[in-house]
């Protein structure tokens, strides 16, 4: 893959012409994405700032105000993504004067009135989060990955992630009986169907919804880090090697190493400049990708150090 470069936006040339793949950008986002051209980016992953969270390093938006300021955001993102792309959004309702906040639901209502199709919604089991009492809720165990794309059809390598079946399959499909080797319609009128027969000799099946990961603790620089495993699971399950990949609050580097591990190409932007750096350290150095125990099969695809589309930069000064 090309050279890692970690730049100052404010500080890059206006109307040239450079290859912004497999970068770092040092920038609000906002201003970043203004450079970036039409139907160019393969998978949008990301984590923006929840809101009144990071007020040190984001200013922590309100929730009241979250919307407002996503919008923008997301009408860039939807013009950079390609037609067949996919923007996954882990976000997560915080809580204001002892009930949820509905912000995030008022994205989603948003965004379909800007055109996007709210195609799918994951949650990420997070299996080590914190202990703790509440006097009305507990923990937070997981959060919200919300897929969003810009039409019905779009690309998804289901494949790439599929997962062992397990050791209950060679008793329960030894011997079957007759309901089992036709389409059985849910006996409560639900329109659901399964044919059991079509699983036997088959050693891998289609992971649920629910993605169980643990936490990033090996990272301590940055305050909310997902794992890796996370942006590697919807790399390979959205893109094939080759593609770019965005993240347009790219912290620590998260998403940018595990696009570089699964040889996609990357574009991360952030407005902090020591995030920035972090993540150009991250990614040189390179460390293998930990994917869990997500099975992947290798695809006959094109090689990933293919050049790449110029890309044109010429959004204004940031001002940062």
């Amino acid at each position: 893959m090309s050279t890692i470069i970690y730049e100052e936006f404010h500080q890059m040339p206006t109307n040239i012409y450079t290859r912004a793949v497999d970068r770092i950008i040092a920038g609000d986002s906002l201003a970043v994405l203004k450079g970036v051209p039409d139907n160019s980016v393969d998978l949008i992953v990301t984590s923006p700032p929840y809101a009144d969270r990071r007020a040190k390093t984001y200013e922590g938006v309100k929730p009241d105000k979250y919307v407002e300021w996503f919008l923008p955001i997301s009408d860039e993102l939807k013009r950079v993504l390609k037609p067949t792309g996919s923007f996954v959004l882990n976000i997560k309702e915080i809580v204001v004067d002892g009930e949820r906040s509905t912000y995030v639901m008022e994205i989603i209502l948003a965004m379909r009135k800007r055109g996007w199709l709210w195609t799918e919604e994951y949650s990420w089991h997070k299996k080590n989060c914190y202990p703790g009492k509440w006097p009305n809720r507990f923990r937070d165990a997981w959060e919200r990955c919300l897929h969003f794309t810009r039409q019905k059809k779009f690309a998804m390598y289901q494949e790439a992630v599929m997962v062992p079946m397990g050791d209950w399959r060679h008793a329960r499909l030894k011997n079957l009986s007759e309901t089992d080797r036709t389409r059985d319609n849910s006996h409560v009128s639900s329109g659901f169907g399964k044919n059991i027969s079509n699983w036997v000799g088959r050693d891998l099946a289609y992971p649920s919804n629910v993605l169980h990961m643990a936490t990033e603790c090996g990272n301590k620089n940055h305050s909310a880090t997902f794992p890796v495993a996370l942006p590697a699971w919807f790399i390979q399950l959205f893109t094939k090697p080759g593609d770019v990949v965005l993240d347009p609050f790219v912290g620590s580097g998260t998403t940018a190493v595990a696009a570089r591990e699964l040889k996609r190409h990357y574009l991360g932007i952030d407005i902090s400049r020591e995030f920035c750096e972090i993540a150009r350290k991250r990614v040189q150095s390179a460390e293998r990708v930990d994917i869990g125990k997500v099975h992947t099969k290798r695809r006959q695809t094109r090689d990933a150090d293919t050049e790449m589309p110029l890309f044109v930069l010429s959004a204004t000064n940031s001002g940062d």
